[in-house]
C-alpha cells in the first residue's frame, strides 16, 4: 500500500508514459525532452534575451523607417539632372540609410533594456514590476548620458515611467466576458 500524501518517485527514464505511447516511443520522448530542456535553458539566458530584443528592435526599426519613408517629402528639383533610373537608385539608397539608422537605434534600445531587465531579474530572483521600472531607469540614463546628469536623470525617469506604463498594460487582467 502506498504512503498517503507522498508523491510517487520514479527512477530516471522510467517515468510513466503519456497515454497512447508505447515503451518503444520512450527513447524518442526522452530525446525530445532533452532538446526541449536545451531550448528552455537557452531562452532563459540573458544573452539570448538581449540578442532577440536587439534583432527584433533592428527589424522593427527598419520596418518603421521603410513605412515612414513613403511619407517623406521628395523635392522634384533636388534630383532634376538625373534620369529615372538614377533617381530611383538615389531614393532606394536614402531609404536604406534611413532603415539602417532607425533599425540600429531601435535595436540598441531593445537590447539595452532587455539585457538590463534580465540582469536585474536574475539578481533579484523575482518577476515583478520593479524589474522593468529599474531597467527602464538605467537604460534611460545610459541613453541620455551625453546630456549631463540632469538629462540622464530625466531620461531615466521618463524611460522608467514608460516601462511601467507598458508593463502595467501587459500585466492587466483580461476582461471577463460573461
Amino acid at each position: 500500500m502506498p504512503l498517503p500524501l507522498v508523491a510517487p518517485v520514479f527512477p530516471a527514464g522510467k517515468e510513466p508514459l503519456p497515454p497512447g505511447m508505447t515503451e518503444e516511443d520512450r527513447a524518442n520522448l526522452l530525446q525530445a525532452k532533452k532538446y526541449q530542456d536545451y531550448m528552455t535553458v537557452g531562452m532563459e539566458s540573458c544573452f539570448a534575451k538581449t540578442a532577440i530584443a536587439g534583432i527584433g528592435g533592428f527589424a522593427i526599426g527598419g520596418f518603421f523607417s521603410l513605412m515612414s519613408s513613403s511619407f517623406a517629402y521628395e523635392d522634384p528639383l533636388l534630383r532634376q539632372n538625373l534620369n529615372t533610373t538614377q533617381k530611383t537608385m538615389e531614393i532606394f539608397k536614402d531609404m536604406g540609410r534611413g532603415m539602417w539608422r532607425s533599425g540600429r537605434g531601435f535595436g540598441k534600445v531593445g537590447a539595452l533594456f532587455a539585457g538590463m531587465e534580465c540582469v536585474i531579474e536574475s539578481y533579484r530572483a523575482r518577476n515583478d514590476m520593479v524589474n522593468p521600472v529599474a531597467a527602464g531607469f538605467v537604460a534611460g540614463g545610459i541613453l541620455a548620458r551625453n546630456s549631463g546628469p540632469t538629462g540622464a536623470l530625466g531620461g531615466g525617469l521618463a524611460f522608467a515611467a514608460f516601462s511601467a506604463a507598458i508593463d502595467l498594460f501587459l500585466r492587466r487582467e483580461p476582461a471577463d466576458d460573461d
